[in-house]
C-alpha cells in the first residue's frame, strides 16, 4: 500500500487533462457486489491491500455500513491509474443499492458521466437495477455492464456452459430493454450493450477476476476456460490470468466519455440557461480557463471544517480565495479550502479544475442541487428524487437541555440527506422526521444517538398520506376578515398527463420559468393561455391566474401565492400534503387602500376559499405503495401469497424457475410494518424479498373515514373533518 498523499499528488497532476479523466458511479441492486468490485480498483491504485480487496469493503467506511453489511451513503474517491502507457484519473462514486438510500444514487448521477451497472448473474435484473439505470439515463450518464457472481451459476446452480451463456444473454437483453425504453433517441442505439462492443464484462468481484471480449483476446482465455476453472474452484489462476481491475478499468476508459465530450450533451439536459451565453460555452467545452460553474450534489458535515460541499465543477478552477455566487441566496461566499475525497478522508489540494469533483469548505447554508459560480448565472435543474418519504416518526430529546443540540443535529443531517424531511408539529412541539422506510429512519436515529450523543425518544412509525380531489368544485368565494376583499376561485383535479410531468420532474415546482415549460404543458394538452397564467407550482399543485384586468391583483399576488402554498402544505381533510390539484383565480374585488389588504386579510381569505373548493371537489386520501418482490421455494409460495393478500397486497405476476418462485406484489406501506418477522415465520426464514417505491394510489373508500379520524386525532385535531360551509361562513 502507498500513502494517500502520494496518490493525491498523482491525482492533482492529471486534473487539468480532461481527455484522461473519467467520472464514474458504480450502481446496482442491493448485495449485487458494487463495493466488492470497487475494492479491486482501490487496491490497484495502492490504497488497500490486493489480498484484502473484495473482503475489506473499503468504501463502506461508516460504522453502520460495516455492521449491517450494506452501503448506506455514496462514497467518493479519486484514483490515478496507468493503462496502456497513459495516465488516467478516475473519480469514482460507490453508491448504495438499498431502496431506502436511493436518494444517494440520484444525487451521484448529477456528478458522473458514466456508470458501471453491476448485476448478480443468479438473481438477474431486480427492481433497484432498473431504477438506478433509469436514473442514470435521465442524467445522460452512459452505461456499461458488469455481470457479477457467475461462479455461483457454475458451483451452486450447476448450470452447463450453454445454460450459463443463455442466462448471461438474458441479463444483457434485459438491460438493453430498459435502455431502449429510457434513453433518448440521440443515444438509444449507441448506448446499447453487447459483448462485441466491449461495454459488457462478467466475472466474480469477490474472487477478483473478470472477462470481456477484449480481455479474452488480450489474456488468451476462452469462455470454456472460465467455466473449467470455476468448476474446479481454481479462482487463483483466473485472478492471475484475468484480473478484474484490469478488465473493469479498460471497460471504463474505453466506454465512459471524458468530461470534455460528456458535458457537450449533458449540460443542455441539466442546465436550461441561454445556450448562447458565455457560461454555456465554458461548461460545454469543459473550459478550465473560464469562470467557475458547478453544482453541489452532496453536503458532508465535518466536525472541524463544518459544512463541506461536494461539487462537480463544469468550468473554471475552484481554489482558495475565489468568490462563488450561491444561486438560491443571491450572495457570494469566499472559498477557504478545496480538496478531494479519498473515501473517508478529505485531502486538501491547491485547486480543482473543470471536469472533476471537488470538496469545498466555507459555502454556508448550501443544499444539494445548489448552483455555484463566479458569475450570476441561471441555476441548474433541480435534482429530482425518484421516491418520496413515506414513513414518519416523532422524535423528542429525552432531556430538555438537549433540544437545541437536537435541532442542530436534525438540520445538519437533513442537509446531508435531502430525502429526509424534518418538520415541527406546531400542536405537540414534537419534531417529525419522514424517511424512505423503517431502515432509513433507524439509521437517522443511530446518527443522532450514537454519533451526535443526544438521547432521544421516538414514536412508532406512521405512514405519510397525501390528499387530493376527485372532481371539480363550483366557483368559491373567499372573504377577508374585514369583508373588504373577495376572491373567487375554482379547484379542479390536474389532468393525468400534466400531473405525470410534475411527478417525473419534467415540470419543476416553484415559480414558472422559461418558455419550454409552457410548450411542454401545451403538448400535454393544456390551453396555452392557461399555461401562461401559471404563477406558482407547489407540491405538484398549480396556481393559475385566470382573471382579466383585476385592479390591485399584482400587488397582492405574493400573498395569494403564500396562501396557496400553505393550503396545499396542510390540506383540510387530515392536515396532510395536497397533491394533483389546480387552483384557478377567476375574479377578485380588492380594496383600494393597502391598509385593508395586508397578509392578515388576504391569506385567510384565499386559503379558506381553497379549502372550501377542495372539499366541494370531493377530497380523498392517497396512500404510498411499494412493489415487493419475494423469492421463495415453491413449497412456501402459498404461504407467501396468503400472507401478502392478508396485508392488502395485490399480486402483479409470478414466475417459476426450478424450485424457486418469484412473486411480485403491490403493497400499501401501511401494511409493511412487522412484515419481516411475519414472512420469515411463514417461510421458515427461506424467503428473500426486495422493496421498491411505487408512488401513491387512492386509499380504499371503506377505509377512508377510519384513517382520516386516526390522523386527525394523532395531530390533535377534532376527529371529524370540517365541511366546506365551515370555510365559507
Amino acid at each position: 500500500m502507498v500513502k494517500k498523499e502520494y496518490v493525491v499528488d498523482e491525482v492533482v497532476k492529471l486534473m487539468f487533462d480532461p481527455e484522461h479523466i473519467r467520472n464514474i458511479a458504480i450502481v446496482a441492486h442491493v448485495d449485487h457486489g458494487k463495493t466488492t468490485l470497487t475494492d479491486s480498483l482501490v487496491a490497484r491504485a495502492g490504497l488497500i491491500s490486493t489480498e484484502l480487496a473484495g473482503e475489506q469493503r473499503g468504501m463502506d467506511f461508516d460504522e453502520q455500513e460495516q455492521a449491517r453489511g450494506i452501503t448506506i451513503k455514496a462514497a467518493n474517491i479519486s484514483l490515478g491509474f496507468t493503462w496502456e502507457g497513459k495516465d488516467y484519473l478516475v473519480n469514482l462514486i460507490d453508491t448504495p443499492g438499498h431502496v431506502d438510500f436511493g436518494g444517494h444514487v440520484t444525487r451521484a448521477m448529477r456528478a458522473v458521466d458514466g456508470i458501471v451497472l453491476v448485476v448478480d448473474a443468479v438473481e438477474g435484473i431486480m427492481p433497484q437495477t432498473e431504477t438506478v439505470l433509469r436514473q442514470a439515463l435521465k442524467e445522460k450518464a452512459k452505461p456499461s455492464l458488469f455481470i457479477n457472481k457467475i461462479d455461483r451459476l457454475i458451483n451452486e446452480l450447476k448450470v452447463s456452459p450453454q445454460e450459463m451463456q443463455e442466462r448471461l444473454i438474458k441479463v444483457i437483453n434485459g438491460v438493453n430493454k430498459i435502455i431502449a425504453s429510457a434513453a433518448t433517441d440521440e443515444f438509444r442505439d449507441a448506448w446499447m450493450l453487447s459483448v462485441e462492443k466491449g461495454n459488457v464484462a462478467m466475472g466474480s468481484a469477490y474472487n477478483k477476476w473478470a472477462i470481456s471480449v477484449t480481455a479474452m483476446k488480450k489474456f488468451g482465455i476462452s469462455f470454456r476456460d472460465i467455466y473449467n476453472y470455476c468448476e474446479k474452484g481454481d479462482h487463483k489462476t483466473l485472478t492471475e490470468k484475468a484480473p478484474i481491475d484490469d478488465v473493469i478499468l479498460e471497460m471504463c476508459i474505453k466506454n465512459v466519455p471524458n468530461p470534455a465530450i460528456a458535458q457537450k450533451y449533458r449540460i443542455p439536459v441539466i442546465w436550461k440557461g441561454d445556450p448562447a451565453s458565455q457560461e454555456s460555452k465554458w461548461m460545454t467545452s469543459c473550459d478550465h480557463t473560464g469562470k467557475v460553474c458547478g453544482v453541489i450534489f452532496g453536503v458532508v458535515n465535518d466536525e472541524h471544517a463544518g459544512e463541506v460541499a461536494v461539487a462537480r465543477i463544469f468550468s473554471g478552477v475552484a481554489k482558495k480565495g475565489v468568490d462563488l455566487f450561491i444561486a438560491s441566496r443571491f450572495t457570494y461566499e469566499k472559498v477557504q479550502q478545496v480538496g478531494v475525497f479519498m473515501g473517508p478522508d478529505r485531502v486538501l489540494v491547491e485547486e480543482v479544475p473543470a471536469g472533476n469533483i471537488a470538496a469545498i469548505v466555507c459555502l454556508r447554508d448550501v443544499y444539494v442541487g445548489e448552483t455555484i459560480s463566479e458569475t450570476q448565472m441561471d441555476p441548474f435543474e433541480q435534482i429530482k428524487h425518484y421516491s418520496e418519504p413515506v414513513v414518519t416518526k416523532s422524535i423528542e430529546a429525552k432531556n430538555t437541555k438537549d433540544l437545541a443540540k437536537l435541532i442542530t443535529a436534525l438540520r445538519a443531517i437533513s442537509k446531508e440527506d435531502p430525502t429526509l424531511r424534518v418538520q415541527l408539529d406546531q400542536n405537540t412541539g414534537e419534531h417529525l422526521i419522514s424517511g424512505m422506510g423503517e431502515l432509513h429512519l433507524e439509521i437517522i436515529e443511530y446518527k443522532i444517538t450514537k454519533e451526535k450523543g443526544i438521547p432521544i425518544t421516538t414514536s412508532p412509525p406512521i405512514v405519510v398520506y397525501h390528499e387530493t380531489i376527485t372532481s371539480t368544485s363550483p366557483t368559491v368565494e373567499g372573504k377577508s376578515p374585514n369583508k373588504h376583499t373577495k376572491i373567487k376561485c375554482i379547484v379542479e383535479k390536474l389532468p393525468p398527463e400534466i400531473y405525470q410531468l410534475l411527478i417525473d420532474g419534467k415540470i419543476a415546482n416553484g415559480r414558472p420559468k422559461g418558455k419550454q415549460m409552457i410548450e411542454d404543458l401545451v403538448k400535454a394538452g393544456m390551453d396555452r393561455k392557461e399555461a401562461k397564467g401559471i404563477v406558482d407550482i407547489s407540491n405538484n399543485n398549480m396556481l393559475v391566474d385566470g382573471t382579466k384586468g383585476v385592479q390591485y391583483l399584482n400587488e397582492i399576488m405574493e400573498l395569494l401565492i403564500q396562501a396557496f402554498e400553505e393550503a396545499v402544505n396542510q390540506g383540510p381533510l387530515a392536515k396532510e400534503k395536497v397533491t394533483g390539484i389546480r387552483v384557478t383565480i377567476e375574479d377578485a374585488t380588492i380594496h383600494e387602500d393597502p391598509v385593508h389588504r395586508g397578509p392578515a386579510q388576504i391569506i385567510p381569505a384565499f386559503k379558506r376559499a381553497i379549502y372550501a373548493g377542495t372539499l366541494l371537489a370531493g377530497t380523498t386520501l392517497l396512500e404510498p405503495k411499494q412493489k415487493v418482490l419475494v423469492q421463495v421455494p415453491q413449497d412456501y409460495m402459498g404461504n407467501v401469497i396468503t400472507m401478502m393478500q392478508g396485508r392488502r397486497g395485490t399480486m402483479i405476476d409470478i414466475n417459476q424457475e426450478g424450485e424457486t418462485a418469484t412473486v411480485n406484489f403491490k403493497m400499501p406501506v401501511a401494511e409493511m410494518f412487522g412484515f419481516s418477522n411475519e414472512i420469515r415465520s411463514a417461510t421458515q426464514g427461506k424467503a428473500i424479498w426486495y422493496q421498491e417505491y411505487l408512488g401513491y394510489e387512492p386509499l380504499p373508500r371503506d377505509m377512508m373515514e377510519k384513517v382520516v379520524r386516526q390522523i386527525r386525532e394523532r395531530k390533535g385535531e377534532p376527529k371529524d373533518p370540517p365541511t366546506a360551509q365551515f370555510f365559507m361562513d
